[in-house]
């Protein structure tokens, strides 16, 4: 299994915390920045997890997570929803759409390590950081 993550993000804070945080622990990460390029990075990458904001522009995070899961290739690839709105059924819809589960921004830094670590592992010292 893969131990790349592929943030998926197009807010520009959010984005270099994230992938701060990740590569801080080890972990190999690339960003895409619209659902769109998520699903075309995905088929390139074969990441061992999709960290997917929801809120993206051209193609929304439910849309770029049912066509991930539509690919038999991709399809085994986890994807976790990222969303600053936690409305009611926000998570129900995420799950219903094929992710894994939901994390709500903003989140702690362990969080996210914890959630990486369950997907992917833990990171090897010494591992490449992308």
């Amino acid at each position: 299994m893969s131990q790349m993550i592929l943030v998926v993000e197009d807010d520009a804070i959010m984005q270099k915390m994230a992938l701060k945080i990740l590569r801080s622990r080890g972990f190999s990460c690339d960003l895409a920045q619209t659902g769109r390029e998520a699903v075309a990075m995905a088929g390139a990458l074969e990441p061992g997890l999709i960290l997917m904001d929801l809120s993206l522009p051209e193609m929304n995070g439910w849309e770029a997570t049912r066509a991930l899961k539509a690919d038999p290739a991709l399809a085994h690839i986890p994807v976790v929803a990222i969303t600053a709105h936690a409305m009611v059924g926000d998570r129900e819809t995420a799950i219903a759409a094929g992710c894994a589960e939901c994390l709500t921004k903003p989140y702690e830094l362990e969080e996210l390590i914890a959630l990486a670590e369950r997907y992917v592992g833990r990171a090897q010292p010494g591992s490449k950081v992308a």
